[in-house]
């Protein structure tokens, strides 16, 4: 069952969007203050967030932010009475995925919810499969024919994102604001860091290769 927080000082509105979600099937967790959710999503595997701006201790923008400079690409669902342009800008540059403004219909909050699911790929077994190679999301653990190999985050979701769409070539920059942030101090030269490694970590795997596309990134083709 996918498992959902809910960062919330409101607790009427927490546990209404608590009551919703679970009766569409989810299993919710809900804290009151950035700091709170931090630590829970430090501690346990969450689908998706779903986080309110204005919050004691840390606000939404700066639990989305501390979450995407720490390599966490949990989707975010950032609700708020904010509803300024500028607001939601901040929201989307910290790292949030999607934005809704009070008050919610909590039946459009559940449609939004499934797609940032989907999107995520996160409906499914939260795994990629490259012939024997299997990825486990939640354990950051790589499945060869020699064993299991436990990646370091970046690392794991790096090659995630691409073995996630074969073929597919992704610029340094997709990759960099994807895994890092769109705020990390790191340039571009922390993606061919990272992928020089994975390519030593599997330079004899028959399933998948690493491909470079000079001047443009990297793609994972199966083989």
């Amino acid at each position: 069952m996918l498992k959902i927080l809910i960062a919330e000082d409101d607790r009427e509105l927490r546990q209404l969007f608590g009551h919703v979600l679970i009766k569409n099937g989810y299993t919710v967790k809900g804290v009151s203050n950035g700091k709170e959710a931090l630590e829970a999503l430090n501690s346990n595997y969450y689908d998706l967030l779903i986080s309110d701006i204005m919050m004691p201790q840390m606000d939404g923008f700066e639990l989305v932010r501390s979450l995407r400079e720490a390599g966490n690409m949990t989707p975010v669902l950032m609700i708020t009475a904010r509803e300024a342009f500028d607001d939601m800008r901040t929201g989307f540059q910290s790292g949030t995925d999607d934005y809704m403004v009070k008050p919610v219909n909590v039946n459009e909050m559940v449609l939004r919810v499934g797609a940032l699911l989907r999107r995520a790929q996160m409906i499914n077994e939260r795994r990629q499969v490259l012939g024997n190679t299997i990825l486990e999301c939640d354990s950051l653990t790589v499945t060869t024919e020699n064993g299991n190999m436990v990646l370091p985050q970046k690392e794991f979701m790096l090659l995630y994102k691409m073995a996630s769409f074969p073929g597919r070539i992704f610029t340094r920059q997709q990759l960099m604001d994807d895994i890092w942030g769109y705020d990390t101090d790191s340039d571009t030269h922390t993606v061919d860091v990272h992928i020089g490694r994975l390519r030593d970590r599997f330079k004899d795997s028959t399933d998948f290769k690493i491909v470079t596309m000079r001047g443009i990134g990297y793609k994972v083709t199966k083989l």
